[in-house]
Parts: C-alpha cells; sequence; structure tokens
C-alpha cells in the first residue's frame, strides 16, 4: 500500500462527520438567504448597498471555510498542549479591549466595547473556545482531585472569574453566563459533585444580582420578561416587536422576503433577533424544522464525543456541542419570549464574522474528533506500530 493510501485510510471520516458536516452546509445556505432578507432594507436605508451585509457575510464565510479545514485536519488533541498559552493570548485581548486609553483599537459601538480593530475581532467569541479546551485540559489533569472543592473546583472558579468579569466590563453580561454554563457543564460531564455546584449557586446568585442591579439594561430585560406591562417602552420595544414578526408568521410564514418587521421594526433584526426574521417569513413551521436542526447538531455532536479516543477529546466534544447548540437555543427563545433578552447571536446564520468564523471552527474540530475515532478504530486496531497519520 502506497504512503498515500495509507494516510487516506488513517483519515477516515466518521458517517456522524460526515452528516454534521452537511447539516452544517444547509444551515450555512438557509442562514445567507435569511441574512439577506433581514438586512437588505436595513443596508439601503445606512446608505449602503442592499448587499453589503450579506457580501461582508460571505467574506467571514471564506475565511470561516479555511479554518473549518484546518480545524478539521488539525489533530484536535494538539489542544491539550495549547490551552494554557491560548487562555493567556484570550485574556491579554480581552484586558485591551477595557483598558481606558484603547479606545483607538477598540472603539465603543452600541455603548459596549467587544471589537478590536473596528469590528474585525471579537476576542470574547475566541473565549468560548478557551474556556472549553483550558476546562478540559486541566480536568484531565487534575483527575482524582476534582472531588475535593478547594484544589479542585478553586482554579476553575479563579481563571473563568477573571473572564466572566472582563467581559462583563465590556459590557456583556451575556457572553460572561455562557462562560459559566459551559464550563460548568464540561465540569460536570467530567464528575464533578453536584453538591460543589449546589455550594457555589448558592454564593453566585448575590454576585449576580449585584451585576445586574449595576448593569440597569439587564434589570429591565429581566423585568420586561416577567412583567412586559411594566417596564417603559423603550425596554420592551424590541421583545415586542419580534413577537409581532413572529405571531404575525403564523404557521408557514408569509414568505421568503415579505416580512414587515423587517423595514425597520425590530433593531438588530439581522443580528441578535434574526429568527423574528426566520418566524416571520417561515413560520412556526421554519422555527420548528431550525430547532430540530440544532437538535441533530446535539445529538450528532454528543455521538462523537461518546467515540472519541481520550477522555480529553470526549470533553472537548461536550464543549464544542454545547457551545453551538444552546447558543442557538437561547436566541431561538429569546425572539419568542420563552427567555430574557441576552443579546446572543444565531450560529451559522446571524450577521457577524466573529461568530461565524468561531462556530465553523469549532464545528471543525468535531468533525476531527469524529474522524480519528475511525482513524485509531480502523488502523491502529489491526497495527499497532502504525504511526499517526498527523
Amino acid at each position: 500500500m502506497t504512503a498515500v493510501a495509507q494516510t487516506r485510510d488513517r483519515w477516515r471520516m466518521g458517517v456522524e462527520a460526515r452528516a454534521l458536516m452537511l447539516l452544517t452546509s444547509v444551515l450555512l445556505a438557509f442562514g445567507l438567504a435569511v441574512l439577506y432578507s433581514a438586512s437588505a432594507i436595513v443596508a439601503v436605508e445606512q446608505n449602503l448597498g442592499s448587499t453589503h451585509y450579506l457580501t461582508r457575510q460571505l467574506t467571514g464565510l471564506v475565511i470561516g471555510a479555511v479554518v473549518f479545514a484546518v480545524g478539521a485536519k488539525m489533530d484536535a488533541e494538539r489542544w491539550n498542549k495549547w490551552a494554557w498559552p491560548f487562555m493567556t493570548v484570550t485574556i491579554a485581548l480581552l484586558v485591551i479591549i477595557v483598558l481606558p486609553f484603547t479606545t483607538s483599537i477598540a472603539p465603543r459601538i452600541n455603548g459596549s466595547r467587544r471589537f478590536l480593530f473596528g469590528t474585525s475581532l471579537q476576542p470574547s467569541e475566541i473565549g468560548k473556545l478557551s474556556v472549553i479546551v483550558w476546562t478540559a485540559m486541566l480536568l484531565v489533569k487534575k483527575g482524582d482531585q476534582m472531588r475535593r472543592l478547594t484544589k479542585g473546583l478553586l482554579p476553575f472558579l479563579v481563571v473563568i472569574g477573571v473572564l466572566d468579569l472582563l467581559v462583563v466590563l465590556e459590557p456583556d453580561l451575556s457572553v460572561a453566563i455562557m462562560y459559566t454554563l459551559v464550563a460548568g457543564i464540561v465540569l460536570f460531564a467530567g464528575g464533578v459533585r453536584i453538591g460543589h455546584f449546589v455550594v457555589l449557586g448558592v454564593i453566585g446568585i448575590p454576585v449576580l444580582w449585584h451585576e445586574m442591579e449595576r448593569l440597569q439594561y439587564v434589570l429591565l430585560r429581566l423585568v420586561t420578561f416577567l412583567d412586559p406591562g411594566s417596564p417603559p417602552p423603550s425596554a420592551k420595544y424590541q421583545l415586542w416587536q419580534s413577537l409581532i414578526a413572529v405571531g404575525s408568521g403564523g404557521l408557514f410564514g408569509r414568505g421568503f422576503g415579505e416580512g414587515r418587521q423587517q423595514l425597520g421594526f425590530v433593531p438588530f433584526g439581522y443580528n441578535d433577533f434574526i429568527g423574528s426574521n426566520i418566524g416571520e417569513e417561515w413560520g412556526f413551521f421554519g422555527l420548528a424544522l431550525l430547532t430540530l436542526a440544532f437538535a441533530v447538531y446535539a445529538w450528532l455532536g454528543l455521538r462523537i464525543a461518546r467515540s472519541a479516543r481520550s477522555p480529553f477529546l470526549q470533553l472537548v466534544a461536550i464543549g464544542l456541542t454545547v457551545t453551538v447548540v444552546t447558543t442557538a437555543f437561547l436566541h431561538i427563545g429569546v425572539v419568542v419570549g420563552l427567555l430574557p433578552t441576552t443579546g446572543l447571536t444565531l450560529p451559522f446564520i446571524s450577521y457577524g464574522r466573529s461568530n461565524l468564523v468561531l462556530s465553523l471552527f469549532m464545528t471543525g474540530m468535531l468533525v476531527n474528533i469524529g474522524s480519528t475515532k475511525e482513524r485509531v478504530h480502523g488502523v491502529a486496531a489491526t497495527d499497532p506500530l502504525a504511526a499517526p497519520a498527523w
């Protein structure tokens, strides 16, 4: 057998990995269509071409395709060694954003400082991957020590707490909650005691409430969710318009490009609330299919995690899957009024190149982990001395 044939056989893509690639391609194609419909009129009103946001998203898709290929081909086990350096770089980028003298490269946009170099780079998105690989790495390294609160969970609390603090200073409480949620799920999957989470929850609730009181917009969003009739109109306007859009879509929607709320009634209807456009133009049926698509993504990701060749890759696969799917479900829950407004985008669909590139890279890593299973089981099982394909 030639060297090329041996390498090809060692890197055989599993069924779940192939299905995940197909599902992601469908979501991307659907997302581009929805984005154009949701953003064309807004772009024209801003004296931009109707395809402005679509064109910018396509540039992100090109970059995302490249990083997807890198993530799919690069052995995901390498992240075990890169976890600490990657976390250090992430913290450094987040620090640069919140420093008072860096506004020239980290400008304030819509009241928050979340981007570097205009809107080219969003470090808080990179932080999601840092949380996953760093938590998985340290969890495997500590092993049985995770059964103890002080020597087990304390280092996680310190580092994740630093990340949370930095993104809250932007301010972006939604991402801080996302970091904590993803880290908690990975830790739980790694065998951390439930009692420890209860203790931390009791301690963390007062801290979270204090931050909500400090960030008035967060408190208003929560009040709007609990009692839509009480807050001032400015606080409930976005949610109301989203509910109008979803409600007017009915069962099968108004039809592609026929939505009325996209005329500018829903703020950030092509980004934070793009799900409302789907609900209006594609109806309940469209939102249900979208929810089902991300449920299938979760099923495929968890099957890949179950078959991963090492505990580290199992935890990474769980973290990657949870991050993509939870973000999607939270977004859908917000636009239909089931959850308080969070500002989380819809993966693969919402406008935002940083999130698109990250989502594609994380999917590529999942594909790699799914393919590694085939490579190890198919080759190493028959030839223990076979060299790794990498």
